[in-house]
């Protein structure tokens, strides 16, 4: 079944005209501007996902959050031979990367500091969900690097050791890739939602810190404290890694991966 009709299927007496279609890691996507976004699962995982998921959003739209966040227009559905959801549209655009307002990116991390994990940790995923759960360093040391060019495996094992040896901290509700256009913001600078929170989790809010250096490391430095700013530098150092462990546990080829985690390693080298 073609995703327009599975988005029709979704929304019934809904125009299609305006739809245009987006992949993600774990979604295809009908965007139909102004009016909602169709979820589709790409594959088994994504699918069983869906629901946990779409939970997650529905708790979360009845935050006291000061920016919207997709909300379900109906139930999961099984259409045809696919798994797909409906949610409601989310005003604005990603902002500029390389610049922004410090004071509003730690209103941002504030407001997922404030929700009380009570409230969704059932429905959150595991800490690391990018890339492996509970195996993450395993995977990385493991299977990641053996495929790195060996110029560059040194610096790809200090970066994930020096994460793996942070000292734990109280865990806060991580978005987990909050940047570029999963952050909408209003043409007067303010953030208006946040989007994709499928990789949710309660872990460590230096991560949140580290993703918003989409905008800086300088804006990052004058809107978090230093011990923030020092593990949010951490957890980014691995992320280059992550990115081919995420593509090993999708079964997506890799090389493309390689070759620009490579690239960042050896800018270290």
């Amino acid at each position: 079944m073609k995703l327009l009709e599975i988005a029709a299927a979704l929304l019934p007496g809904t125009s299609m005209d305006t739809a245009r279609l987006a992949s993600g890691q774990f979604h295809d996507v009908v965007l139909i501007p102004g009016v909602a976004v169709v979820r589709i699962a790409r594959h088994e995982t994504a699918a069983a996902e869906l629901s946990r998921r779409t939970e997650l959003l529905s708790r979360l739209a009845a935050t006291d959050l000061p920016f919207r966040v997709p909300e379900p227009l109906g139930p999961v559905a099984t259409v045809g031979d696919r798994v797909a959801v409906a949610l409601s549209w989310v005003d604005g655009a990603a902002h500029p990367k390389g610049s922004g307002d410090p004071v509003r990116l730690r209103a941002l991390l504030d407001a997922l500091a404030a929700v009380d994990l009570a409230d969704v940790k059932d429905v959150l995923d595991e800490p690391h969900a990018y890339a492996g759960r509970d195996r993450w360093e395993e995977l990385l040391v493991e299977e990641v690097l053996p495929r790195l060019p060996s110029h560059v495996r040194a610096e790809a094992r200090r970066r994930v050791a020096a994460a793996a040896e942070l000292e734990p901290v109280p865990a806060g509700l991580v978005h987990g890739d909050l940047a570029g256009d999963n952050v909408h913001w209003s043409p007067d600078g303010v953030v208006v939602g946040v989007l994709d929170w499928d990789l949710a989790q309660p872990f460590d809010p230096a991560v949140d810190a580290a993703c918003l250096a989409w905008h800086g490391w300088d804006a990052v430095r004058s809107a978090v404290d230093a011990e923030t700013y020092r593990r949010a530098r951490v957890w980014a150092a691995t992320f280059a890694v992550e990115m081919i462990g995420a593509a090993l546990l999708n079964g997506e080829p890799v090389d493309r991966y390689i070759e620009k985690t490579t690239r960042v390693l050896e800018t270290a080298v």
